[in-house]
Order: structure tokens, then C-alpha cells, then sequence
């Protein structure tokens, strides 16, 4: 196995392992690489020092901090998931009519435009962009 270092356009920087460069180069053309944080799929290979990662070596290159923010963030995300309803693309429909009382509150998830998370923003009602990777899309188990 070769282990690269990646990072998304966002700056998250992490690792990939792959059968040859041959293969990473493959993958990446067919967009199949991508951010575990922000699921961004235009990555770039960071210059680093060749690695081989070989059955019963030890992972000592990668910082345990950056180990377990990535982990951190990964639960985060889950209970996140978790804990919240996905109202799919009616998101900014939703949020208006919990806002103004014509829903039961609820913590509820989903897509919108920029412009009418914008239009949400303006009117007093607090949203967040949330990138979910796509790990993180399947159903939860």
C-alpha cells in the first residue's frame, strides 16, 4: 500500500492509501477521491516523503492529534445526524414554518440555495451549512 498525503480545497488535510500512484492518479481523474470532512472531491496530493504501509508497521507519521480531531469530528457529525430531521430539499420551507409557529419545533436538516439560507438569515432564523461526507450519507448503522 502507498500512503499519500491529501488535502481538499477547504484545507482539510488528510491521508489516502492506495495500490500504486498509478492508482491514486486513476481514481482521483474519475473524482472517486474525496474529504472525509467536507466531502469535497477536488483533492490535491501534498509533497511528502514516501511511505509504505506494510502489515504490522506502526502508524508513527501521522500526528494522533490529527487522528483523533478527524475521529472527533466524524461523532460529531453522526450525532448530528442522529439527532436531527431530514426534511430533504423543503429545508428553508421547514425552517419558516417552525420559526413561526406553524410546525413543532424540532431540529430539522437539509438542502437549500445560498440565497434562501441567506433569505433564512435575514429573517431571524439561525442555519448553519453543514457538509456531511458521503460516508457519513448511508443510513446510519
Amino acid at each position: 500500500m502507498k500512503v499519500l498525503d491529501l488535502q481538499c480545497p477547504h484545507g482539510h488535510r488528510f491521508e489516502g492509501w492506495f495500490a500504486s500512484a498509478d492508482d491514486f492518479e486513476s481514481q482521483q481523474s474519475r473524482k472517486l477521491v474525496e474529504c472525509p470532512i467536507c466531502g469535497a472531491n477536488e483533492v490535491s496530493r501534498l509533497p511528502s516523503a514516501p511511505r509504505l504501509n506494510l502489515s504490522g508497521a506502526t502508524d508513527t507519521q501521522v500526528p494522533a492529534g490529527a487522528r483523533e480531531m478527524q475521529a472527533r469530528v466524524m461523532r460529531a457529525l453522526r450525532e448530528v445526524l442522529e439527532k436531527t430531521e431530514n426534511v430533504g430539499d423543503r429545508f428553508a420551507e421547514e425552517a419558516r414554518r417552525i420559526h413561526y409557529n406553524e410546525a413543532p419545533a424540532r431540529n430539522i436538516r437539509g438542502v437549500t440555495t445560498p440565497e434562501d439560507a441567506l433569505a433564512l438569515v435575514e429573517e431571524g432564523i439561525e442555519v448553519m451549512p453543514l457538509p456531511v461526507p458521503a460516508a457519513l450519507k448511508e443510513p446510519l448503522q
